[in-house]
């Protein structure tokens, strides 16, 4: 388990080497396997995407164009549009799993592994890390 604070505002958080070193210490370094990362917040995901190059704002304003921080939601405690974060997970999982060969993470050349967090009411967040080797 790692934990992760996400602060005040809504975030992309890169997990990337957290998951790499969790990897490096299941193993003699040579294992193949999956990866599975999870979530276990109704208010939080799990991405695999680019980061650093402006695919996290792009991400962050997709889903502001999607899940508007407004009332309309029924779940409506906490800050204003808290609800919308509830929704969020059914389109960017709580989960990912990554394939892992020779004891690394198997991701593409700009692929990083992100917990994705729209609530601002919740800044600290944990995050399961298991393998399956194979």
């Amino acid at each position: 388990m790692i934990e992760v604070v996400t602060g005040s505002r809504e975030r992309v958080h890169d997990i990337t080497a957290q998951c790499e070193d969790f990897v490096r210490s299941c193993g003699d370094g040579g294992l193949d396997g999956l990866l599975h990362v999870f979530v276990p917040h109704a208010t939080a995901g799990v991405a695999l995407i680019e980061l650093g190059s402006g695919s996290d704002d792009d991400l962050l304003a997709a889903l502001a164009d999607l899940l508007p921080a407004d009332d309309r939601w029924r779940h409506a405690h906490g800050s204003a549009g808290h609800g919308r974060s509830h929704v969020m997970p059914a389109l960017v999982p709580p989960y990912a799993t990554v394939p892992v060969l020779a004891g690394r993470l198997a991701l593409g050349t700009w692929q990083s592994v992100a917990v994705v967090d729209l609530n601002v009411d919740n800044r600290e967040r944990r995050v399961r890390l298991s393998f399956l080797s194979g």
